[in-house]
């Protein structure tokens, strides 16, 4: 065996003192180690809290940003949709296209006439078209066609004089 051996297994407290020195030392490195990663730990997580706290505060940012264009787009909308809504139920509203078309589509049954007011005018296309059993159902359609042409070739201006002031029924 060797000296360094035998001297441990007898108990020399030489040696022993001097593996507690080393244990110590290395315990003591350890420890700092631990101190230091624990440090390090602390000053990244410091940083992530105040970039988490950047990022919170950038997005409440654009969340305002968000609620305010949302507000605005919502107001705009809802300022168009009343001026539709008081476009259309205005009694001064202009019937032409929806006259025109009706009048295209289903003229032989007088739809258009009632639109723009005219009930008896309206009702006469109906009932010759029905009691015709379809006879006199083209005549009806024909005049139809024409009028829903007549209606939509003439100005805005032109239409409402005509067909809504002065009530020419037919034609």
């Amino acid at each position: 065996m060797c000296a360094k051996e035998s001297d441990s297994k007898d108990g020399n407290p030489k040696s022993d003192n001097a593996k507690d020195g080393n244990a110590k030392d290395r315990d003591s490195k350890a420890k700092k180690k631990v101190e230091d990663v624990l440090a390090d730990a602390k000053e990244a997580a410091k940083k992530i809290k105040e970039e988490a706290k950047d990022i919170a505060k950038d997005i409440d940012e654009g969340t305002k940003d968000f609620q305010e264009e949302a507000k605005s787009v919502a107001s705009d909308f809802t300022k168009g949709a009343k001026e539709a809504y008081e476009q259309l139920t205005s009694e001064e509203e202009n019937k032409r296209i929806l006259a025109g078309v009706l009048a295209i589509f289903f003229g032989a049954l007088g739809i258009h006439k009632f639109v723009l007011g005219y009930y008896k005018e309206g009702v006469i296309m109906l009932v010759v078209s029905l009691l015709s059993f379809g006879f006199l159902a083209a005549l009806m359609a024909l005049i139809g066609l024409i009028e829903g042409i007549i209606y939509l070739t003439k100005s805005d201006a032109e239409f409402y004089s005509m067909y809504q002031e002065n009530r020419k029924p037919w034609f």
